[in-house]
């Protein structure tokens, strides 16, 4: 193989990668985690709702 063989190989299965996460996506197999639950203030544990 060459460097060249390896770049093509390279560049397909990032082709992949991007494919993969993107049906998932549509397909509604990810989740949103980003709940700002870092920060938000606590009551004990739990959230308070102000």
């Amino acid at each position: 193989m060459t460097q060249r063989d390896d770049a093509e190989h390279m560049e397909i299965i990032l082709a992949a990668f991007v494919l993969v996460i993107l049906v998932a996506s549509i397909a509604g197999w990810t989740v949103d985690t980003r709940d700002s639950a870092d920060w938000k203030p606590t009551n004990g544990g739990f959230r308070s709702n102000t």
